[in-house]
């Protein structure tokens, strides 16, 4: 066979082998990701998209240099404690059209340094501790869920940077006073200390259960007088039934034990 027909026959199989590594290699990332999952490049920023895939968990195979991870339109029920631990460098986080109703304290650690979008729009979500954002500078969307308006909620908006616009989209599903139901939580925070109306109902509470003890005690007391002075009446009669010089003598024994 000539050189040349050798070299190019060569090149052929060189380029078909790198071919079928490639393939290989992407067929094996593939497999690794959940159904409905795939990275992307979107604006130089490296994306993971997971949008509408079924999932009812955080995935764990999540590339770490992920800049952008959308986890939206899924049926995930919490977030729990190191959730995205593995993606240091994570900028934008979309977890919103979930089933999200709780999240666990510690689950966006990791996050506070570059994350400055988070949203957490359109799930289930009636009560969270703003330990659950301790650290997290990120700009963060908490409308469309059906939340209780109470002071935990008070120290959570707070607590938090929200995303321009979306306050009016934070809504009281229930509240502890009835007459906030259905109106957004800023125009009611705006006329109602949530924390204060807890304080003093907590203080209330205590000063009537004071009260309580304390009027107890008195009754004891009382009772406890009453009964021996009916104790005393009942033996000077006795005594008074004694002949006379028995009598005297015991009573004048028994006024001094009672006085």
């Amino acid at each position: 066979m000539p050189a040349a027909d050798q070299v190019l026959l060569h090149s052929v199989t060189m380029w078909l082998l790198l071919q079928s590594l490639l393939l290989a290699s992407c067929l094996h990332l593939a497999a690794t990701f959940p159904k409905g999952c795939y990275p992307s490049e979107e604006e130089g920023l490296k994306t993971f998209r997971c949008s509408n895939a079924q999932l009812t968990e955080v995935p764990r195979d999540i590339p770490n240099d992920t800049n952008k991870l959308y986890l939206d339109s899924n049926r995930i029920p919490f977030l729990p404690h190191d959730a995205f631990r593995d993606l240091p460098l994570l900028l934008e986080l979309d977890l919103s059209h979930n089933s999200i109703a709780s999240v666990e304290s510690g689950a966006f650690r990791g996050l506070a340094e570059h994350l400055h979008s988070l949203d957490l729009s359109s799930n289930r979500l009636v009560s969270i501790s703003k330990d659950a954002f301790s650290n997290l500078k990120a700009k963060v969307n908490l409308s469309n869920n059906p939340w209780l308006c109470d002071c935990r909620l008070q120290e959570l908006i707070r607590a938090v940077d929200l995303v321009v616009g979306s306050s009016s989209g934070i809504v009281c599903h229930s509240s502890v006073q009835e007459e906030h139901v259905g109106k957004a939580f800023l125009q009611v925070m705006a006329d109602t200390d949530f924390c204060n109306v807890y304080k003093k109902t907590t203080d209330i509470a205590m000063l009537v259960t004071m009260f309580g003890w304390f009027a107890m005690v008195i009754s004891y007391l009382v009772y406890y007088v009453r009964q021996n002075q009916e104790d005393a009446r009942r033996h000077l009669e006795y005594l008074k039934s004694l002949p006379s010089k028995q009598r005297r003598s015991e009573e004048s024994s028994t006024i001094s034990t009672v006085v």
